[in-house]
């Protein structure tokens, strides 16, 4: 069976969500960032990984789920099956790595945008980083009125893949989700999914 590696709040919960709406099975393995054990299947030391049974390897997210939708088709989670629909889901799956994801990174890890260790440095570059992440959550938000799920075609591998990130805003923008209606509307889809508090679960007690 495949192995996950993941960290509780990352962006490895997508895949691990996904994998839970799969069905098959699957094993999940709690890692620090950096660790030896995750070094050793990951140079990069980042998470997620995936470990296939013949011990191949496979990493970024965007990859993962991407394999993880072609790999069970059966599971109907790769978006319509015409080639603008799989144009729609690599565009928004290359939004969230390179958009939305990267706007959190400012957010998460100040220090590494400025050579100033000052907390008022370190606050303007957080704060510059909420900025960015508000202009991208009115992307998505915008292009969620009247959708229930980011692709047409249904519920998706790139809405698992939204998950973590509306999470991280959830918490970390001043007002929460007020402002994008709809990114609250499909958070709260997704976390009313049993497979999803399930994962959820799973990694709290991780």
């Amino acid at each position: 069976m495949p192995t996950l590696y993941f960290a509780p709040g990352a962006c490895s919960l997508a895949p691990h969500i996904v994998l839970e709406w799969i069905g098959a099975p699957y094993k999940a393995v709690k890692v620090g960032y950096g660790s030896p054990e995750l070094l050793a299947v990951n140079p990069t030391g980042a998470v997620p990984t995936l470990i296939e049974e013949d011990g191949w390897i496979l990493t970024q997210a965007g990859a993962i789920l991407d394999y993880l939708a072609a790999k069970h088709p059966e599971a109907g989670l790769a978006g319509e099956d015409s080639l603008r629909g799989k144009a729609e889901a690599h565009k928004w799956s290359a939004f969230l790595t390179s958009d939305l994801h990267a706007s959190f990174w400012p957010v998460f890890m100040a220090g590494r945008f400025t050579s100033d260790p000052s907390a008022e440095a370190q606050k303007k570059v957080t704060e510059a980083g909420l900025e960015l992440v508000k202009k991208k959550f009115a992307i998505l938000n915008a292009h969620l009125e009247g959708r229930d799920w980011i692709l047409a075609g249904g519920r998706s591998v790139i809405d698992a893949y939204a998950f973590p990130m509306i999470r991280w805003g959830k918490a970390k923008l001043p007002g929460g989700l007020q402002d994008y209606p709809q990114i609250a509307a499909l958070h709260d889809r997704l976390a009313a999914d049993p497979a999803v508090q399930k994962v959820l679960a799973d990694e709290a007690r991780a």
